[in-house]
């Protein structure tokens, strides 16, 4: 019987620090009014906040970003440094991944959605066209 006992104590324990380690590991996904309502719980964690880019102020020789990420009804200031993707403007969405550190979100990632839409040019002036604003 004790070394049931034994077998028993040890693979509690065992899963006590699996499953506390993962819940420490977990990375959440919320946009700006769900991490507003959750923050208590949600501080100091890695996240992920979704939402619009507003605001976008960006020093490409010190590839500093500040920008604010917002969904409409709460609004975060992020900070991030690094390359930005052509396709990072403003009124963009973009998933953030980071921490926030007071009220500032500081980024180690930006995810940006690009468009979903290619439509083949039919003509030479289509072509021309596009050739154009890429520029």
């Amino acid at each position: 019987m004790p070394t049931v006992l034994g077998i028993t104590a040890l693979l509690g324990l065992a899963g006590f620090i699996a499953f506390g380690n993962l819940n420490r590991s977990l990375e959440y996904f919320v946009t700006p009014t769900e991490y507003q309502q959750q923050a208590a719980q949600l501080q100091g964690r890695p996240v992920r906040i979704g939402g619009l880019v507003k605001a976008v102020k960006y020093d490409p020789q010190s590839l500093d970003l500040r920008f604010t990420v917002t969904d409409g009804s709460a609004s975060f200031p992020v900070q991030y440094r690094g390359a930005v993707s052509d396709l990072f403007k403003e009124n963009q969405g973009v998933v953030v991944r980071g921490e926030f550190e007071g009220q500032t979100f500081q980024a180690r990632e930006l995810i940006v959605k690009h468009s979903e839409q290619y439509d083949v040019p039919k003509t030479q002036a289509e072509l021309r066209d596009l050739l154009e604003q890429s520029e």
